[in-house]
């Protein structure tokens, strides 16, 4: 497994759909331009559409996989594409502040759920697809599509899974209830220490990582649109299973069974799976190659439920966007549509970078690899991290309200019913 360990933190992945995402639709929606909407650089004098040189601003784990694109373009172009490494947690901030004066890059490197602030402060170009939709995978398409127009070109997909230790339960659980009852036995009986583990961050617990548990209770965020996107006045997480997904969360509690613990960061998660000490980790798959350093015998197994419906997580997607104020926007998106959407360039992020790719040639590849390819099929019964603005108005109290129930603290319909309240409030703001 080729995945590096400098992938998103823990707080950058809850920051990153819901209910059934209906991925057709926006498929639909998105291939209807038909064919590329850029001429080829063969037809056009891209230098005389704008600047010579365009910039694109990367994160330093993901510019050197794009090296090589760049010296092509130049070489059938004339025209440059520079790289600026910039800090990963400021620079959507950055953008946003720097498109509208002129000073902001002509491209950038970055996840879908950006694209809500991003669209709704006008500084990114939609781009057609066309025909090079059907080239990805649909959750991908799916998830760089806001308002029924697409907005980036996608190199890779993550989302998290449940690592099992097969040395000390070997075979893989269907239910929740299974995983806990494996992992007590592998601490009665194997010398375990934690039968489950997950990361929690102290102050706000971790939404992220339980949402699979949740939406198998029936208890997605939002609902959706006519369109398939997400509808901001449809807060799910008031339904009338919300109350019973609050309760499972304190019975897994540290009043309770004990498998969530308010005081297991993600760092210590990682250290306790990687010393043997769990035969359960539920993460990502940038996790996986340092438990495979450690010696651990790391299987990656289908998300358990908790209820009746599948158990979903969140999938987050990364791509290209262009600048709305780009100096050359014809060169811009002829780079994004026609050269960064090519197996080569796809290939190139997956062994810079370890996530699975968007592009189904190369996830074809990339998916001989058993660990990839057991995330890409958690991930395809996945659903988009939501991108609209109002995600932002959630986390805080959602998070906050869970980690409260996992230390035992409220009545759980009580307490999620003025989560919801709080969160409603926020959205009407």
């Amino acid at each position: 497994m080729k995945v590096h360990t400098t992938g998103m933190t823990a707080s950058r992945r809850r920051s990153l759909a819901l209910g059934a995402v209906s991925v057709t639709a926006a498929l639909v929606l998105t291939a209807c331009g038909g064919g590329d909407s850029a001429e080829s650089a063969d037809s056009t004098d891209l230098s005389t559409a704008g600047a010579t040189t365009l910039t694109m601003w990367v994160d330093a784990e993901r510019s050197p996989a794009l090296t090589d694109v760049t010296a092509q373009f130049k070489e059938d172009t004339g025209i440059e594409i520079k790289l600026v490494t910039k800090d990963f947690e400021k620079v959507s901030d950055d953008f946003i502040t720097q498109v509208p004066s002129g000073k902001g890059p002509d491209l950038i490197v970055g996840p879908h759920d950006w694209l809500g602030k991003f669209v709704l402060n006008g500084v990114i170009s939609p781009i057609e697809l066309g025909d090079k939709a059907a080239d990805f995978q649909e959750s991908a398409v799916a998830a760089m599509t806001y308002e029924g127009s697409t907005y980036g070109v996608p190199y890779s997909i993550e989302n998290i899974g449940l690592l099992r230790n097969a040395d000390l339960v070997p075979e893989p659980a269907a239910t929740m209830d299974e995983v806990i009852a494996n992992g007590k036995d592998a601490v009665a009986t194997k010398g375990a220490e934690f039968p489950f583990l997950v990361g929690m961050d102290p102050k706000q617990g971790d939404p992220y990582h339980l949402y699979p548990f949740q939406t198998s209770m029936g208890v997605p965020v939002f609902g959706t649109d006519e369109t398939g996107g997400y509808d901001a006045s449809k807060l799910e997480l008031g339904n009338e299973n919300g109350a019973a997904f609050a309760a499972k969360v304190k019975e897994w509690g540290e009043a309770g069974a004990g498998i969530l613990n308010s005081n297991i960061t993600a760092d210590i998660a990682k250290e306790k799976f990687n010393a043997g000490a769990s035969p359960y980790f539920l993460t990502g798959p940038w996790n996986v190659p340092l438990a495979e350093e450690a010696g651990i015998n790391v299987v990656v197994d289908p998300l358990p439920t908790a209820g009746d419906q599948p158990a979903q997580p969140f999938v987050g997607v990364n791509g290209f966007f262009i600048s709305s104020k780009s100096a050359n926007s014809l060169a811009a998106t002829e780079f994004a549509l026609n050269y960064l959407t090519t197996e080569a360039v796809q290939d190139a992020m997956f062994e810079g970078g370890g996530r699975p790719p968007a592009l189904n040639a190369s996830f074809d590849k990339a998916a001989a690899d058993p660990t990839v390819a057991a995330f890409g099929e958690i991930g395809a019964n996945g659903v988009p991290m939501p991108a609209i603005p109002e995600m932002g108005a959630v986390w805080a109290d959602w998070g906050g309200t869970e980690l409260a129930l996992i230390k035992g603290q409220g009545d759980p319909a009580e307490s999620w019913a003025t989560m919801v309240s709080n969160v409603e409030a926020k959205i009407a703001k």
